[in-house]
């Protein structure tokens, strides 16, 4: 009650509104699990349930409620803004996925206890009647709270059965809360690993997210991947499981990506500038390598190689993320990082060229502090030594970028002349040739530095009477 303080004056308003409609209500799911763990500030969005239809729900609301909308008035859901909260107001329902279909089937249902036993897992399944205030706990839900447990309700093979989606949801509970799975739970995500292909692909990006951008995404990551649920969502994950060569040379490229994954995510908050969680960086971590196992070679001398995996890698990000409908922007953004994450590695650890940086802050663009970061977070080696002269090689190269973005502006890098500039003089019509004679320009700003107009124009004269 006194995690749940700030919003009791709300809770007793609208059990009140309720009662004297003669209606039930409860406030149900993650806010009370929350308000039992003691988990501050972490309740900014309501979840009630109730008898009362839609169409009550609305009448009952009115005057109490800032904004009401209806976008899932279908499924029995009324979402009102009260005294600055989202609440999202639900009728008593029974909720099942027909077997060959993505969208589920709801019906609604009269009782609380029938509400709270087809929701996912026990330490869900609480409801604080209003107002009175009453906490109803039919599963022991509060027993596995302390001793922080994913059960169902019913049967685990039932509920995924019923919802697959309860099958993402148990990595994110592991990931964000430290929760375990029991063993039925964990035996009914095995067998009903495929079972998840069922439901679209958008809401299993929403979970799947929500997995990598909890405090602890390993937990949860490894949960989908032994129990063959990322087979299904994101099979390139799984594959970085890569079997050793005979001489035991290379490493575990799985547990490599999770180590670079836990390491960017300190970052975040480490290295300047502080982000936060971010989740093109956290995908950019967890996906850099995936292009590994297609680019496997064993070499005569018994070492393993993995050429051009970066570019091969930026490709195959783009064809999973494209499945998993994430939008247009972050594939780019992710892809990008993915083909760049090896650029430092090829200049090696010596004094880089004003040319070398230059290309590389133009290749990197807008992500260019996630590349640094990136970067920073893929030395997993264990040889400290090394482990510091790389850090300390790509601070050389964050502070010749810094010298060289105050001197050149780098950040809005492009040639002496612009389009306009070419056509008039070398007397072009638009087309193909002030595309190539733009592309020289580039190419010599970046090798030679500012030029000027004069010198730019003498340079593309010569390059003009070469080219003819």
């Amino acid at each position: 009650m006194a995690q749940l303080g700030p919003i009791s004056s709300l809770l007793t308003d609208l059990g009140e509104r309720f009662r004297a409609a003669g209606c039930e209500i409860a406030l149900v799911g993650g806010p009370v699990r929350d308000a039992l763990l003691g988990r501050v500030g972490a309740t900014q969005d309501l979840d009630f349930t109730t008898d009362a239809r839609p169409a009550a729900i609305i009448e009952i609301l009115g005057g109490l409620a800032s904004a009401i909308w209806d976008v899932g008035i279908r499924f029995g859901t009324v979402g009102a803004r009260i005294a600055g909260y989202e609440c999202e107001i639900t009728t008593y329902r029974t909720e099942h996925y027909d077997r060959a279909s993505r969208k589920p089937v709801v019906d609604f249902g009269d009782t609380l206890e029938g509400d709270l036993g087809r929701r996912d897992f026990t330490v869900n399944a609480f409801a604080l009647q209003l107002p009175q205030m009453r906490l109803v706990d039919l599963f022991d839900g509060t027993t596995d709270l302390e001793n922080y447990l994913l059960r169902t309700p019913g049967q685990a093979q039932d509920s995924f059965d019923d919802d697959p989606l309860r099958i993402m949801r148990a990595a994110r509970f592991a990931a964000q809360l430290g929760f375990r799975v029991s063993d039925d739970v964990l035996q009914a995500m095995h067998e009903q690993a495929e079972r998840i292909t069922i439901v679209s692909a958008e809401r299993v990006r929403e979970e799947f997210m929500k997995t990598l951008m909890a405090p602890d995404p390993r937990s949860g990551l490894e949960l989908l991947v032994e129990t063959g649920v990322a087979d299904w969502i994101l099979p390139e994950l799984p594959a970085l499981r890569l079997t050793e060569d005979e001489h035991h040379r290379h490493k575990d490229v799985y547990e490599h990506s999770m180590m670079v994954l836990e390491q960017a995510i300190d970052i975040e908050t480490l290295h300047e500038p502080v982000s936060g969680p971010d989740p093109v960086l956290r995908l950019a971590a967890l996906l850099h390598d995936i292009g590994k196992p297609k680019t496997r070679k064993f070499e005569k001398d018994g070492g393993v190689s993995f050429h051009h995996h970066e570019i091969v890698g930026a490709r195959m990000v783009k064809k999973r993320m494209q499945a998993m409908r994430f939008p247009n922007d972050t594939i780019d953004q992710v892809s990008r990082l993915v083909e760049l994450h090896l650029r430092f590695h090829g200049y090696g650890t010596g004094e880089w060229t004003d040319s070398a940086v230059r290309r590389y802050v133009r290749d990197a663009g807008d992500q260019l502090i996630r590349l640094h970061k990136l970067t920073r977070a893929d030395s997993t080696t264990r040889n400290k030594r090394r482990a510091a002269t790389l850090q300390q090689a790509y601070s050389g190269l964050e502070n010749r970028i810094n010298v060289l973005e105050q001197e050149e502006e780098l950040a809005a890098l492009r040639p002496d002349l612009d389009g306009a500039a070419i056509m008039r003089i070398l007397d072009l019509s638009p087309g193909p040739v002030v595309g190539e004679a733009y592309r020289f320009l580039m190419d010599l700003r970046l090798d030679r530095g500012p030029l000027g107009e004069e010198q730019a124009i003498e340079a593309l004269l010569a390059w003009w009477a070469a080219r003819r």
